[in-house]
């Protein structure tokens, strides 16, 4: 990570978890990134594994708090963001 860059924590459940292969990963982003972009990016660093359609249906969280909408939350480093698949129950 360079010295203009910032790093968050993402959390991946479920589908996102199989996805990706990973439970939790640190990301490291240029300063205010927004969390409308995050998607892309994490599509770009794991390409070709379904995440892409995993997050068309998932909700995102900050510090354990649901996003409302995407468009508002610039990332400024040391977040924690979980990916929150949709579930299922019976």
């Amino acid at each position: 990570m360079s010295m203009s860059q910032i790093e968050v924590t993402v959390l991946y459940f479920a589908a996102a978890s199989t996805a990706v292969g990973l439970t939790e990963e640190r990301v490291a982003l240029q300063p205010s990134f927004h969390l409308n972009a995050l998607g892309d990016h994490l599509i770009s660093l794991h390409p070709n594994c379904g995440l892409d359609k995993v997050l068309q249906s998932s909700q995102w969280s900050v510090d354990a708090e649901m996003v409302e909408d995407v468009d508002q939350v610039v990332l400024k480093g040391g977040e924690e963001i979980a990916i929150i698949c949709p579930v299922s129950g019976g």
